[in-house]
């Protein structure tokens, strides 16, 4: 009897280690690298023109379309893609450099409006999904509102 317990308790921790969804959707993958870590650790230094549209490429893709088992972006990604895209040069790098394909995930050509009020949007809802970043993304929204 006692080792029919030890094999059942055995079985369940094995079957209990298996491969589970991850919590956040980081981009596609690459050998076993996110697209957001290729795009932002890996070339962090050196962002081109069009490495950054490629990241705003990604963060819409991470915003858009969250995976995981949480469903949600993972967290700091509306920040960091709000801010991003709020930068006074971004809009006009996006307007020059970015794919046709990329291109298309905004409608219309008036990049930096749509980027304005994207951007803020992304700052809100980093907010809405992680009320505890609210103490840095606060008064960086007064600090724009002016």
């Amino acid at each position: 009897m006692k080792k029919l317990l030890i094999l059942i308790v055995t079985m369940i921790a094995l079957t209990s280690c298996g491969m589970t969804k991850p919590l956040y959707y980081w981009g596609g993958e690459s050998n076993n690298t996110s697209v957001y870590e290729l795009l932002t650790y890996k070339d962090y230094k050196t962002q081109t023109p069009q490495a950054i549209c490629a990241l705003i490429y990604a963060y819409e893709d991470m915003v858009r379309n969250p995976g995981g088992s949480r469903q949600i972006p993972p967290p700091g990604i509306c920040a960091e893609y709000g801010y991003l895209i709020l930068q006074p040069t971004t809009a006009a790098t996006f307007a020059e450099y970015a794919t046709k394909r990329q291109k298309s995930l905004f409608q219309g050509s008036d990049y930096a409006a749509l980027f304005n009020e994207r951007g803020k949007e992304l700052l809100n809802k980093e907010i809405e999904l992680y009320p505890e970043s609210s103490l840095f993304i606060l008064p960086l929204l007064k600090k724009l509102a002016r």
